[in-house]
């Protein structure tokens, strides 16, 4: 979970790419060179498959099995193609700070990061364009225009809870306002998902992406409450029951309720979407501007956005960027009823939510957490 809750800190991140490179670790020191002669988007997806398979693997970051079943996709293309995988989890920023840290000495080929910092990575070149053959489907929000990101798939702010320790669970955020119970908001700094938590709050108490402070004064409330967790978000605290409330992506959230209850029949989670208002946003994936094994990277997003993709991610409870694909009937099923989104909505002001984002953590240390008990 620590892809889009709570990694290391980013400072960690480069401080091991830094040692990495001075021990002359990588397998390839001019490694960059592969990404920067490779044209991608001149290519058609057959001539990347043949280069792909000659690479023979793709190691990601900020794309593990759990996480919208990635698992799934990673099997595939090991199992239909020889491309062997390995991700490292980690959070948007950590993800955008490693490709800068490393570059020529790149370990890593490809990520998948919060919308918002698609822009931002092509903007600190650290990104390489590829449309893919699906390109004419993807909205015109969901692609920059050379294909440096793109979104796969998207989700909405949902809250879990754990019904053991609420046996009322909450059904909107003025009901978590209400209650006793510890809320788990994650890392407002750092993860895409915590900061549309954020949003989310802002927009059911009036807000929007220009006026983020009634999500600002609802955490700080519960902060002067003192009702933070200011726990580590992660899978294992959740199931062993240390995590009462959490605000999380729908798909992580359902995702996460089956698991446990697969693994603990007297398990009980509550999933829904708060019916006073909630955010919708989509994660992309950024191919590594210096990756050594481009074509494997570009192969990999074309497969994602394949129909097989799209259904892998939709069977990990994500919406898929490809509204063309038909969803099994089995699929349809684990999604939550459709009437419960109907306060949510997609991410309006993109320009607007960037610059916010830039000064978020900021602003969360200095009006929540310096309240927090």
């Amino acid at each position: 979970m620590n892809k889009k809750v709570l990694g290391i800190a980013a400072v960690v991140i480069i401080a091991a790419a830094a040692a990495f490179m001075t021990m002359g670790g990588g397998e390839n020191k001019s490694g960059g060179d592969a990404a920067q002669k490779a044209d991608l988007n001149s290519m058609t997806a057959e001539q990347i498959l043949v280069k792909a398979k000659e690479e023979g693997r793709v190691d990601s970051v900020g794309m593990p099995d759990s996480w919208a079943n990635w698992v799934q996709t990673w099997a595939d293309l090991k199992d239909k193609y020889g491309i062997e995988h390995t991700d490292e989890d980690m959070s948007s920023a950590e993800e955008l700070a490693i490709f800068e840290a490393e570059k020529d000495n790149a370990t890593k080929d490809i990520g998948d990061v919060g919308q918002s910092f698609g822009p931002l990575a092509e903007s600190k070149g650290l990104t390489l364009p590829y449309k893919t053959s699906y390109w004419d489907e993807i909205p015109a929000w969901a692609k920059d225009d050379n294909g440096d990101w793109i979104v796969g798939y998207y989700g909405t702010i949902a809250i879990i809870t754990n019904r053991k320790l609420v046996p009322n669970p909450p059904k909107s955020f003025a009901d978590v306002l209400e209650g006793d119970y510890l809320v788990t908001p994650g890392n407002v700094a750092q993860a895409t998902q915590a900061q549309n938590a954020l949003l989310a709050a802002a927009i059911a108490n009036g807000g929007s992406e220009t006026n983020l402070q009634p999500g600002f004064d609802f955490f700080r409330k519960l902060a002067e409450q003192g009702r933070i967790d200011k726990g580590e978000p992660n899978v294992a605290r959740l199931e062993k029951g240390e995590i009462a409330c959490y605000f999380i992506w729908d798909y992580n959230a359902l995702g996460y309720r089956d698991q446990f209850k697969a693994n603990n029949p007297d398990a009980e989670y509550d999933v829904c979407i708060p019916a006073d208002g909630s955010v919708q946003s989509g994660y992309a994936t950024i191919i590594n501007a210096y990756s050594k094994r481009p074509h494997a990277a570009a192969f990999t997003r074309e497969y994602i956005l394949s129909d097989e993709g799209q259904i892998n991610l939709a069977r990990g409870y994500a919406t898929p960027i490809r509204s063309s694909v038909a969803l099994p009937d089995d699929v349809k099923a684990k999604m939550l009823p459709k009437e419960q989104y109907a306060k949510a909505r997609p991410i309006q002001d993109f320009a607007a939510w960037e610059e916010a984002v830039k000064t978020i953590g900021t602003k969360w240390q200095e009006e929540v957490m310096a309240y927090a008990q």
